[in-house]
């Protein structure tokens, strides 16, 4: 394992999760200009493929839950999802809200100064496509971004995923994204390059964190809306926390 000093951290402590957490239809632009208004200046999306290779932003495999339509999203072409209703379900005042794509939501980050965590999450079957794709075109989108930028942040809990990404735009950070601490965590994050590690918030205790920082990542925490569990991941010295609390969390503490 290696020692390293830890790289320089360049992005804020508190992301809202999917745009504003639950109070706006997740990963849809709605979602990130709430967030905004509550002084956000980072968020996590969800990143996938259309059919034709268009990367836009679901979470789901499937539209049932967050849209109004149905089978699998990465089945149907860009022309056929940007036409469906993402903010219904979530309440009226959101009806008719489109999914959003990638590059419709860069281009707000960058115009807004914003910065992204962008969860790389493949259709089942074409994680490795996803990777190389969603890394390229987060290269282009902020290729002619203004100096001082922050680079996207490029997550996945899928290896492959975050593999194709590395081969693809190497340059992009990246962050391995873990539901468990599975045999071979960290020696996978350093095999991908990672400079962070993106833990279940209950994963993190002095353990883990010290195996972490000893290799040279930097650690942060999903899905955090209690206050006492960010005290405990600030008492940790964890460096980011994922939140679907903008109205709890101050995003300037």
């Amino acid at each position: 394992m290696k020692t390293s000093t830890l790289p320089v951290w360049p992005y804020p402590r508190w992301v809202a999760h999917r745009g504003a957490g639950k109070l706006a239809p997740e990963n849809t632009l709605a979602a990130f200009r709430l967030g905004t208004r509550y002084g956000y200046r980072m968020f996590e999306c969800d990143v996938k493929l259309s059919a034709d290779e268009v990367p836009f932003l679901l979470h789901d495999a499937s539209l049932e839950r967050t849209t109004n339509g149905c089978g699998i999203a990465g089945q149907l072409s860009w022309a056929e999802l940007s036409r469906l209703d993402a903010g219904s379900w979530h309440s009226r005042s959101y009806a008719g809200e489109p999914i959003a794509s990638l590059e419709a939501v860069a281009r707000y980050c960058l115009g807004n100064g914003l910065a992204l965590n962008i969860e790389i999450k493949p259709t089942p079957g074409v994680e490795s496509l996803t990777g190389a794709l969603v890394a390229d075109a987060a290269a282009r989108l902020w290729a002619n971004a203004p100096a001082g930028t922050m680079a996207p942040l490029l997550t996945s809990f899928s290896p492959d995923a975050l593999e194709a990404a590395q081969s693809a735009q190497p340059q992009l950070p990246r962050g391995l994204l873990l539901e468990q601490l599975w045999t071979g965590w960290l020696e996978t994050a350093l095999r991908l390059g990672c400079v962070a590690v993106v833990c279940n918030q209950a994963l993190w205790d002095e353990s883990s964190v010290r195996q972490a920082r000893s290799a040279g990542l930097r650690m942060s925490s999903y899905t955090v809306n209690d206050e006492w569990a960010a005290e405990r991941l600030l008492a940790l010295g964890t460096d980011a926390i994922i939140t679907d609390r903008v109205d709890l969390f101050s995003a300037s503490r």
